[in-house]
């Protein structure tokens, strides 16, 4: 997985969007901001996958294929609703099984964009509270392995007043030093 910052010019949301020069972030500034990530060959993945899943208490999981093929009449509507800057009260964890995409997280405090760019192999697990949204890349192709500690929920709350003053909002931000 690759990480940097988003150089927020307009334009298509699918382009890698990377300051020339590349501003690279670390694995270490990833930590600081919670987002935890492995990488895990496709190939004989299931062993790995479950032992993180054992580990984390990851219970359910499902798949999830973001083409137009596997989303059908839906896929724009959805390619949009997953841009849109939310956050979760639950973590969002994903394995790329195919294809490629991004996640875009906020960084707090500075409030900005960090883009990981995910490819298949990369597990990645996004706190609940951060700010983020996904995109397809130019490939328009990904498939993913979903993990959820419980039910699946998919409930997006979009910034706003009210997910500043959410619960797993201002807890996201405590745990990563920001805020009372």
């Amino acid at each position: 997985m690759r990480a940097y910052y988003y150089d927020n010019l307009p334009g298509d949301q699918r382009l890698a969007h990377d300051y020339v020069p590349s501003r690279p972030v670390s694995a270490e500034k990833l930590t600081q901001i919670n987002i935890k990530f492995w990488q895990i060959p496709v190939e004989g993945y299931e062993p790995k996958v479950d032992a993180v899943a054992k580990e984390r208490g990851y219970k359910n999981r499902d798949l999830i294929n973001v083409t137009k093929e596997g989303l059908g009449d839906i896929y724009e509507e959805k390619i949009k609703s997953f841009f849109e800057e939310h956050m979760h009260e639950d973590e969002e964890i994903r394995y790329i099984l195919s294809g490629s995409g991004f996640f875009d997280v906020r960084e707090s405090p500075s409030d900005e964009w960090i883009r990981l760019a995910v490819e298949p192999g990369d597990l990645l697990v996004i706190p609940a509270g951060i700010y983020h949204r996904f995109t397809l890349d130019e490939n328009n192709a990904i498939k993913a392995l979903r993990l959820f500690q419980d039910e699946p929920k998919w409930i997006p709350y979009n910034r706003g007043p009210e997910t500043e003053v959410n619960v797993h909002r201002i807890q996201y931000l405590k745990t990563v030093g920001v805020g009372a």
